[in-house]
């Protein structure tokens, strides 16, 4: 029986070269893209801050800088989830003196930096860091002309700020650090000795403990060990001498080798932490366009020989041996397939991930891993197209000789089995149903949901494609006869006579235009509602920048220019808010704004609905979004729980709730509140209201903030208030993955779909050839065909987009999804020409000796 089974797979083989091509390289494709997500959640997943500012450390002492949520979900145990903080966990300073006193300690270190801008090298100044002297010892840095400061009024300027304003030892720079602009003297200049993060420049401890205005606490301690120390060993006399908890309760951690970057990126594994879930999401979505694209052309390559193999069965082929032989064919073309797919996985993996590899968290690239991403991709692959061959063949294998004798004549069944259209059905309405469901949740509860209902209904089409091509085919069957002459006629014949071939046709298109809508409407969709927010709470015409950022004292000096009517700082920082979801404890790292109440609304209106911004003062209080109240279950006068940015826990009373929470965050906090609990309490922006409504006020704003050195003044516009910019690098990367590879993936697959059935209709274009059909009239015949796939592929797919689209809209922004016109005309362009390509060119010139003669 092995040996008829592995002559039939190769003679097979041999005779179906063409048609097996398509699954080819469909499955190459798949592994490859598979191997490529493997290789980069694998990288990622072995991730770690670079070591740079302490690479002359031995160890770093720092605090956790991570906020955990204790809940019990609905019967079951106790759950703990974790999230990064985005601002610096600062230590008591009294834990220097322990770590210093500690066995096999050479020298312990208060670190502590100050954002400040050098003058000069340009319009806003040079942004840089202060540090104390004492800390250049931690990179290192060494002097390479003049000698360390000594006094308050002395600095030490690293290469790149020495080259940028031309400064040496002697000379004189101007600093903006605490508020007005102050000139220092260079005493020297120091060198890192290898490729540095931001600027530097280097004060007396005494003068840097004052700039940064925390003299209780530090942000690290940097421990140089004595010689011959191990690691190890420092470790242990460390956590010996440590107390257990820092600050606002959080632990604290001894930081050697590798971990030492920890300290010094702080927010790198937390953007890992955010990224993983939404590149596995990704990736689960490639594996399922994977394999749906796969057991979509095998099982239209084994259709196509359903003839074929009820005439084997009928000349006495034992249904054994026919399933046999057909997993056999899909296992070898597999096989070969998923090995050049594993090998291809290498290149693309390391485009996707240059993509997504940045400074603070560079992603490495082990020996072992290619092979690793490559072995799964194709082994994944492999294992699944037998069984999908398999199951194609079933209905042809399980018939009995006679009863096969009679299928290899039947022309194709115009509908599905009952099993796959009651499969399709069911996974039609929990689509919808999913989709109703997102409507009346909100945030990531409504984003899954929404997904879910994409991911059913896309699979729903992929089962009810017979059907929708009959419905398809009453609709534009009419219009194609009258408009498209004979041509037109054979076209909807075909269409009506073939309708599991049309739905198989269609299916890959769907696929590819539902996916591409889903991921960038959106966030067309997000960002179009918050720019309109942020546009329409924007009452300030001005907007005062600096390097760096503006003191709060420049508030006050820009409400004193004659011709502002209102003006106000917008410190930026983060909260984080634990709350339940579905009963699971979840813990959600927000981005607020901190604004001073006085004359707010002259400048920013959030919309308030309930309550009054101007109780917004002191430590207290809080405005809520009013969607997020509504979540909480809270109104004004109520309190909320809050932990800010380095982990603090507060407690607020409500005083506001406002609309406009997508361009302006869900928290809007006083200034006060954040500034103590932030890296360094610096306006990023200064919205001013001119009295006369226009730009006159300009220049006097532009004098007047003069002594905080090179600060510019400018037009406002609504991304000077909105909550978070419109896009961010990880974003962008996200969408060229999953737009770009995965789109690029489902148009591959549409292109390989289409020829297969192309080469599957050559005998069919043969008989029209014969009976007299024209060369031009099945050309344009096959070119109507094609624009009716793309035509209802672009419908249907539009239509199960928009479904979950809507409810994702609706829940998060209260209005219609958006996608720009361009971007919808590329994808409608890039399927057309998908299936031109699919249709075309197998059926015209693959095949030009069926339509060259008539006999």
């Amino acid at each position: 029986m092995r040996r008829a089974s592995a002559f039939l797979a190769r003679r097979s083989l041999r005779a179906h070269r063409r048609a097996w091509t398509a699954v080819f390289v469909a499955t190459a494709a798949a592994a490859a893209l598979i191997g490529a997500f493997a290789l980069v959640l694998g990288s990622l997943l072995l991730a770690r801050p670079p070591v740079e500012r302490y690479a002359g450390a031995d160890a770093v002492v720092a605090a956790d800088q991570r906020v955990t949520y204790t809940a019990k979900p609905w019967g079951s145990e106790p759950r703990t989830v974790s999230a990064y903080l985005s601002e610096r966990v600062r230590l008591d300073r009294s834990v220097v003196a322990k770590v210093a006193a500690a066995d096999g300690v050479a020298k312990a270190v208060a670190d502590d930096s100050v954002p400040l801008a050098v003058a000069g090298g340009g319009t806003g100044g040079i942004p840089a860091v202060g540090r104390s002297w004492a800390s250049a010892a931690l990179t290192p840095y060494r002097l390479t002309a003049g000698r360390a400061p000594r006094t308050g009024g002395e600095v030490v300027v690293d290469r790149a700020v020495a080259a940028a304003t031309g400064s040496g030892p002697g000379s004189r720079v101007t600093l903006r650090a605490d508020g007005a602009s102050r000139p220092y003297t260079v005493s020297g200049v120091a060198d890192p000795g290898r490729r540095g993060g931001a600027p530097a420049v280097f004060l007396t401890e005494r003068r840097l403990t004052g700039l940064a205005g925390h003299p209780g606490t530090v942000d690290a301690v940097g421990v140089v060990a004595e010689k011959g120390v191990p690691a190890a060993a420092l470790r242990s006399s460390l956590a010996r001498v440590l107390p257990d908890r820092a600050r606002d309760d959080r632990g604290i951690l001894v930081l050697t080798g590798p971990e030492r970057g920890r300290a010094e990126h702080l927010d790198a594994l937390g953007a890992r932490a955010a990224l993983l879930p939404l590149l596995a999401s990704v990736a689960g979505t490639v594996l399922m366009v994977a394999l749906l694209v796969i057991a979509t052309t095998i099982a239209q390559a084994v259709h196509q020989r359903s003839g074929e193999l009820a005439l084997l069965r009928a000349v006495g082929a034992t249904p054994r041996q026919l399933r046999s032989a057909v997993g056999r064919e899909a296992g070898r073309v597999a096989g070969a397939a998923a090995l050049l797919g594993g090998a291809g996985a290498l290149p693309l993996g390391l485009v996707m991930r240059s993509l997504l590899t940045t400074d603070a968290l560079p992603l490495p690239v082990p020996v072992w891993l290619p092979v690793a991403a490559a072995a799964t991709g194709a082994a994944l692959i492999a294992l699944a197209a037998r069984p999908v061959a398999l199951l194609a063949a079933g209905s042809v294998t399980r018939a009995r000789p006679a009863d096969a004798l009679g299928a290899a004549r039947a022309p194709e069944p115009g509908e599905p089995g009952r099993f796959r259209t009651i499969a399709g059905a069911v996974l039609a309405v929990a689509g919808v149903g999913s989709a109703g469901a997102a409507t009346a949740q909100g945030g990531q509860a409504a984003a899954v949901a929404a997904s879910g209902a994409a991911t059913s209904l896309i699979i729903a089409v992929a089962l009810l494609g017979p059907w929708i091509a009959r419905g398809a085919t009453r609709v534009l069957g009419a219009p194609l006869r009258r408009t498209g002459g004979a041509s037109g006629f054979l076209a909807a014949r075909s269409a009506a006579a073939h309708h599991r071939r049309l739905g198989a046709a269609i299916t890959p298109v769907v696929l590819v235009v539902a996916f591409v809508c889903v991921q960038l409407a959106a966030g067309s969709t997000l960002e179009r509602a918050a720019g309109r927010e942020a546009a329409a709470a924007l009452r300030a015409d001005l907007v005062a920048t600096g390097p760096g950022g503006l003191p709060a004292d420049a508030v006050r000096t820009v409400r004193g220019v004659p011709g502002v009517a209102a003006a106000t700082g917008v410190l930026r920082s983060t909260v984080v808010l634990a709350r339940r979801e579905l009963g699971e404890p979840v813990l959600d790292r927000l981005p607020v704004l901190g604004v001073t109440a006085d004359r707010l609304s002259g400048a920013l209106d959030p919309g308030v609905t309930a309550g009054d911004l101007a109780e917004l003062r002191g430590r207290g209080t809080v405005a809520v979004g009013e969607d997020r109240a509504a979540d909480l279950d809270i109104g004004t006068g109520d309190t909320v729980e809050l932990r800010l940015g380095d982990g603090t826990p507060v407690r607020l009373r409500v005083v506001a709730l406002y609309e406009r929470a997508l361009g302006l965050g869900e928290f809007m906090l006083p200034r006060e509140v954040l500034a103590g609990h932030v890296r360094a309490p610096y306006d990023q922006q200064v919205l001013i209201r001119s009295a006369d409504g226009d730009a006159a006020a300009a220049p006097a704003v532009r004098r007047a903030l003069a002594p905080y050195g090179e600060v510019r003044v400018r037009a406002a516009t609504a991304d000077d208030v909105r909550i978070a910019p419109p896009t961010s690098d990880g974003d962008d990367a996200l969408v060229v993955i999953g737009v770009g590879v995965i789109g690029g993936f489902a148009l591959l697959s549409v292109v390989s779909t289409l020829s297969l059935i192309s080469v599957g209709r050559r005998p069919e274009l043969r008989l029209l050839r014969v009976i007299g059909a024209g060369r031009r009239q099945v050309r344009r015949m096959l070119v109507l065909e094609t624009g009716l796939v793309a035509v209802v592929g672009l419908a249907v797919g539009t239509l199960v987009a928009a479904v979950p689209l809507m409810a994702f809209a609706v829940s998060t922004t209260g209005s219609v999804p958006y996608l720009p016109p361009a971007h919808y005309g590329v994808l409608a362009l890039a399927v057309t020409v998908a299936a031109g390509l699919g249709t075309m060119w197998p059926g015209t010139a693959g095949g030009r000796s069926a339509l060259r003669r008539r006999g």
